[in-house]
């Protein structure tokens, strides 16, 4: 899937069609909110039945970028699973095929505010990562630099239709929600602004990412 080109503290980044980051030097793909187990948390709790696949989905859109880049690390940018139970109840084929996707690659979970760790599964888990000149966290930090986050599960209206979307200005990059069967936030909430300064865009998934001013 094609991506749109930006920079960040000087690194040449590409922000891709299905809501991927890619970092080609170091070759470093990263993602966010996966929320693996959505499905099952909320037949948990009495919420909405959804159909039960969207881990399948999420993997599946997952092992297609591991394969078209063939990264030396991932970062997953917290909330990569709905919440503790979740990691858990992890289907054994879906562990094996995360397993198998991890394998030979440096992998780093970031924690999120919805579930602290992996559950168990290999990488290593930090609050947040320093590589070179960027810095990958979960939830965007007020006045930080070379900034790569997620949370917030960003989306634009584009002809009546609200798409996931990137953040970016300067200083920061705030990634789209990566799982399936997640809400978001439209980019003009005002949270957004206390993050982003002008100028700043954001830049639609889809299978030809498309840029606009916001």
């Amino acid at each position: 899937m094609p991506g749109y080109a930006l920079r960040l503290q000087g690194e040449a980044l590409e922000a891709l069609g299905s809501g991927a980051l890619w970092w080609p030097g170091p070759r470093v793909l990263v993602v966010s909110d996966l929320h693996l187990g959505r499905s099952g948390r909320f037949a948990r709790r009495g919420g909405a039945l959804l159909p039960p696949y969207e881990t399948e989905a999420t993997l599946e859109r997952l092992e297609a970028e591991v394969s078209a880049r063939n990264p030396a690390r991932v970062i997953c940018l917290g909330d990569s699973f709905d919440d503790d139970a979740a990691a858990g109840e992890l289907a054994e084929a879906h562990r094996d095929w995360l397993l198998r996707m991890m394998a030979g690659r440096d992998w780093i979970w970031i924690t999120g505010n919805h579930d602290p760790g992996p559950g168990g599964l290999a990488g290593s888990l930090r609050a947040d990562v320093q590589i070179g000149p960027l810095v990958f966290r979960h939830n965007a930090e007020p006045g930080a630099t070379g900034e790569v986050s997620g949370h917030y599960h960003p989306k634009a209206r584009l002809a009546g239709r609200l798409r996931p979307c990137f953040l970016t200005d300067a200083n920061r990059v705030i990634l789209p929600a990566f799982g399936t069967y997640t809400g978001g936030m439209d980019c003009r909430d005002p949270v957004f602004s206390g993050l982003l300064a002008r100028p700043a865009m954001a830049i639609l998934t889809g299978q030809q990412p498309i840029p606009f001013p916001l």
